[in-house]
């Protein structure tokens, strides 16, 4: 039995705690992040052993955006960061639309290689210059860029049997705040993100969209509450005038961004009833027991039909497998050659990995 909650794991391999967690009915998914990464046929080990815990399956995602945003590297193609893209976009912007294509293929056929099912990308904030935790992650600062760049993207994914999942909605590229160790707090009123930030997400909504992640972000003046938590963003604006309908994942709840909502367990509850259909507790095993052990909470069975659908599709058994496919050489060969040309395989920090946390 699966159920909304999605959590993490200590290593790379599981222990007897992990298994306990996993297997409890509460438990819907697992995120990965570099911690549980060592090599390509260790992280096969891994997924299919989570995989075997339930019947369905667990849904495993990780953050493999790129640039500095990719959780599994040595093995993996390095991905540019999508400001790259955006770059090229403006001078050659059917080359740009062509490698966003690419590097989104790349990087789903790889995780599904390994047994993966969702990567949390793309990234449709605006790049305003102005938020360091977004920063190169943005693929621009102009909203048709962004939904020509993404929407390339989205498609590569698809073509590797993976679903896309937009974040962070609203917007989080206006305010210089890091949710991760803040709570961000964006001024604007909703007239002036609709005519901007959410207009990829609306595009790509159209587009068949099939996931998003909000923002742990206050609008006041919109709604107290950040939108992750906000039944107005996600319910009257995300399902209904965006007509949204996929599935909606909280970010990370042990973020400083989601302390607002109060403890782990009122956090969790909050963004659940607010409209999110999954919960996503990192990094604090301790906290998701007191929520695996707390939570009373029934989950639709229309969250259930939207998880369903995320699972991704059938892929080579192994990367040997993958590599001999025309497509992904191709396209893997595009990629390399953008980084070796632009000097962008320099990763540098990750910002949204303090001990792991999800973006």
């Amino acid at each position: 039995m699966l159920g909304p909650l999605m959590l993490d794991v200590r290593g790379t391999a599981l222990t007897d705690d992990d298994r306990k967690r996993l297997s409890h009915p509460l438990v819907g998914g697992v995120i990965l992040f570099a911690r549980n990464y060592a090599s390509p046929a260790q992280l096969a080990q891994l997924t299919a052993e989570i995989h075997a815990l339930k019947s369905p399956p667990l849904l495993i995602a990780a953050d493999q955006e790129g640039g500095r945003v990719q959780r599994f590297r040595e093995g993996f193609t390095r991905l540019p960061p999508m400001r790259t893209l955006g770059r090229i976009y403006d001078a050659h912007p059917q080359q740009a639309r062509s490698l966003a294509r690419a590097a989104g293929y790349v990087m789903a056929a790889e995780l599904r290689a390994h047994g993966v099912d969702l990567s949390f990308a793309p990234v449709l904030d605006l790049d305003y210059g102005i938020s360091s935790v977004i920063g190169d992650r943005a693929f621009h600062h102009d909203p048709q860029a962004v939904i020509d760049l993404s929407h390339a993207l989205m498609l590569g994914m698809k073509d590797a049997g993976m679903a896309a999942c937009g974040k962070h909605f609203p917007g989080h590229g206006f305010i210089a705040a890091d949710s991760h160790v803040a709570i961000p707090v964006d001024e604007r009123d909703y007239a002036d993100i609709a005519l901007h930030d959410l207009l990829p997400f609306k595009a790509l909504i159209d587009m068949g969209l099939a996931a998003v992640m909000p923002a742990h972000v206050i609008y006041p003046k919109v709604d107290a509450a950040p939108a992750g938590f906000s039944a107005f963003w996600l319910r009257n604006v995300l399902r209904g005038e965006l007509d949204f309908q996929g599935m909606v994942f909280s970010d990370d709840l042990t973020m400083e961004g989601a302390a607002a909502a109060g403890d782990i367990t009122a956090r969790t509850l909050a963004a659940l009833k607010a409209g999110c259909d999954m919960a996503l507790i990192c990094n604090r095993p301790d906290l998701a027991d007191e929520v695996l052990g707390r939570l009373d909470f029934e989950w639709s069975a229309a969250s259930r039909a939207r998880l369903a659908r995320l699972h991704g599709e059938p892929h080579p058994l192994s990367l040997t497998a993958l590599r001999e496919q025309t497509a992904y050489a191709r396209s893997r060969h595009a990629i390399a050659a953008l980084g070796m040309e632009s000097g962008n395989l320099a990763l540098g920090a990750d910002p949204t990995d303090r001990g792991g946390r999800t973006a």
